[in-house]
């Protein structure tokens, strides 16, 4: 893949890049020549890993930063993209935004051993994988950080049709991200931003592991999908990368499933 962007001073915001497939995505970005801002919320612990992988970034021949603070907190928000503004100067733009956060509540609506799901569940889950997208979008578009060019991109899920246990909120959460990908896709075209979703295959993640049973998951996903393997985050980086390049400037409004066809069967 050409790196397209480098030397114009574009900027790609990774919300949730610090593993998974938000990690793989801001990696691909920095391939196209992007500068890369990740916002990630990581303990302490984890840190050595990520830095390592931010380093590698870092390595590049473009600028990178990284903010460990929670991005769903307004004051928080704000106070990165002031930050962010003054990095980017007179001429450096917000190309593309990408939403990764994975926060959200797996538990079952029935049980008599678990805490079960609760209103408040699916407000947190909602508000952190779904409505935090049309946060930084309009806060971005007030402040005038987007390029004349922008692509927006958020990942979804099966379980934004499917019932899967103790995914209820999460389900719940793809379905509103989708829908305000629509909407976003529909109000901001005539500002030249472009929003998609990428419906992503099983991909053997942290955060997909925390699914309860997630193994029996796995096992039913590599006998559907027809090359008998899961999805990787870099499968998913590589659409993500594609969508981002000018020639895909008309792709606007979708949800495009990459899974190499898992979701047929």
């Amino acid at each position: 893949m050409v790196a397209e962007f480098k030397g114009k001073n574009y900027w790609a915001i990774i919300l949730g890049g610090s593993s998974g497939l938000g990690l793989a995505t801001a990696k691909k970005m920095a391939e196209l020549g992007l500068n890369i801002c990740v916002v990630h919320r990581d303990r302490k612990s984890t840190l050595s890993v990520i830095n390592n992988h931010f380093k590698e970034m870092k390595a590049g021949k473009t600028d990178f930063i990284s903010f460990n603070v929670d991005a769903l907190n307004k004051e928080k928000r704000t106070d990165l993209i002031a930050t962010l503004k003054s990095k980017l100067g007179e001429s450096g733009k917000v190309k593309v935004l990408v939403h990764s956060i994975a926060k959200g509540n797996l538990k079952p609506m029935i049980s008599t051993d678990k805490p079960i799901l609760k209103n408040d569940d699916f407000h947190l889950t909602i508000e952190a994988m779904a409505v935090s997208l049309y946060d930084w979008v309009q806060q971005l578009f007030q402040e005038k950080m987007f390029a004349e060019d922008t692509r927006i991109i958020s990942f979804t899920s099966e379980g934004n049709q499917k019932a899967w246990e103790n995914y209820a909120a999460v389900s719940a959460a793809k379905a509103t991200l989708e829908a305000i990908t629509r909407n976003l896709a529909l109000e901001f075209a005539p500002h030249g931003i472009r929003a998609n979703c990428i419906q992503a295959g099983t991909t053997d993640t942290a955060s997909f592991r925390m699914i309860p049973d997630s193994e029996t998951l796995k096992a039913h996903s590599l006998l559907r999908n027809p090359s008998n393997r899961l999805t990787t985050p870099e499968d998913v980086a590589n659409v993500v990368g594609l969508l981002c390049q000018k020639a895909a400037f008309w792709i606007n409004g979708a949800v495009i499933p990459v899974d190499g066809g898992e979701h047929l069967r």
